[in-house]
């Protein structure tokens, strides 16, 4: 049933816009930035490997958007009770990222508003 309801989830929101509730939280680069500086921050890379390899954010996971069961197995091994720092090239793959891990049970979301593409290193 969990299965179902994440696999439901997953295709609505491949056609839906992902948006600020109590769980996610959109932050401009300047928040994201310092909210990263902490310790024992979980930080997802939602681009594809060849995307990743151009360039990421230092000490970011890599799971693959695309690829529905890696991208679902890595979320598994995340702590749902962190705080999430999740991006992807501009913000549409991050939001949907950012939707799945709620219905998921993650509780504190971060994603950064414009993607990686509006992220100044």
């Amino acid at each position: 049933m969990k299965k179902l309801l994440i696999a439901m989830s997953l295709f609505t929101t491949l056609f839906g816009k992902a948006q600020e509730d109590e769980n996610i939280k959109i932050l401009t680069p300047p928040e994201y930035e310092a909210a990263i500086c902490a310790d024992e921050v979980q930080l997802l890379d939602v681009r594809t490997p060849e995307e990743f390899k151009q360039g990421a954010i230092e000490n970011a996971i890599n799971l693959d958007f695309f690829s529905r069961s890696t991208f679902l197995k890595g979320l598994e091994k995340l702590d749902k009770s962190k705080p999430v720092y999740v991006y992807c090239h501009s913000g549409g793959r991050s939001q949907k990222a950012a939707r799945i891990m709620k219905e998921m049970g993650f509780t504190r979301i971060f994603d950064l508003k414009g993607g990686y593409s509006n992220y100044n290193l």
